[in-house]
């Protein structure tokens, strides 16, 4: 019987954080890295783990350069998005950050975070042909601090990642058949994919929930889109103030400028502009406002 080792394929600051706890708990338990540079997060991480590995002696494999074939008990899938080639001998494992059957699919978190929830966590499962439906082997609850911006709330959640990795890795270590229980399908739920075109900011939603998204999509990412007079823009940070009666309320309108920063009538509530920028490579800001008449949206 080979020993037990695992092949992490591996993204994001999830996948260095189960790196990590995979490390501290036995130096040789990892065989090999497998990761994918994402232009659309700017968060290091495909470079923090090819220095951990080279580091560590680690084979890191770009997937650009091609994936060797698996031959390591275990294989732990972390915020990846391609199929892992089953293969025979090998126990694959795949990270999903949500509590399952909840939220099944694409972004978990950024919609865990939009639609206001108290909390979320880390799911990992016996991986199926039909994504997010395989027995869960593991889970830990992350409660979320409202409201939240997503680099904190990544924190929060890889910190999760590390330690359900670490707790999968004692059970692979010590040779335990890893177990799941069938998930409840009445109580699943799905969150769909997302492109560029899901960043826009819809004036006419509440103000909170405006905030929520515009928290969801920063950095990593890009931020949220909106136009500014017709000129494409990211909106980076945003406050909630109160709401005021508005006789012929017309969502994206500027209400007040303070300072330079403009306040903008939501379909319910108002909402204060602390970071804006143009949506080029320069994304130079586009404060103070220059002029009150300005539309949003």
């Amino acid at each position: 019987m080979p020993a037990p080792g695992i092949t992490l394929y591996a993204m994001t600051a999830k996948g260095v954080a189960v790196c990590d706890a995979l490390d501290k708990l036995d130096p040789t338990l990892v065989r090999r890295v497998v990761s994918a540079d994402d232009p659309g997060v700017a968060d290091g991480s495909f470079a923090r783990l090819r220095q951990d590995c080279a580091a560590r002696g680690v084979p890191f494999h770009d997937r650009r350069d091609g994936v060797p074939p698996e031959d390591s008990t275990h294989a732990l899938a972390i915020g990846w998005r391609w199929l892992v080639p089953p293969a025979q001998g090998t126990t694959l494992l795949a990270f999903h950050d949500s509590l399952l059957p909840r939220y099944r699919g694409f972004n978990p978190l950024v919609t865990a975070l939009i639609e206001g929830d108290a909390e979320t966590g880390v799911t990992a499962l016996l991986a199926t042909d039909e994504y997010d439906r395989g027995d869960i082997v593991g889970q830990v609850a992350v409660p979320l601090p409202r409201p939240v911006r997503l680099a904190a709330a990544i924190d929060l959640v890889a910190a999760a990642y590390g330690a359900l990795a670490a707790e999968i890795g004692a059970r692979v270590l010590a040779g335990a058949p890893l177990v799941g229980r069938p998930q409840d399908e009445a109580a699943a739920s799905y969150s769909l994919w997302r492109d560029d075109a899901d960043y826009t900011v819809d004036w006419s939603q509440p103000a909170t929930r405006i905030r929520d998204t515009v928290y969801a999509v920063g950095p990593p990412y890009r931020g949220a889109r909106t136009l500014v007079d017709g000129v494409p823009a990211r909106l980076l940070d945003v406050a909630v103030e109160d709401d005021v009666v508005i006789a012929n309320r017309t969502p994206g309108k500027v209400i007040f400028v303070r300072g330079g920063r403009p306040t903008v009538v939501c379909g319910t509530g108002l909402l204060r502009v602390e970071e804006l920028v143009r949506d080029d490579a320069g994304r130079a800001s586009m404060l103070p406002l220059p002029r009150f008449r300005t539309r949003f949206g």
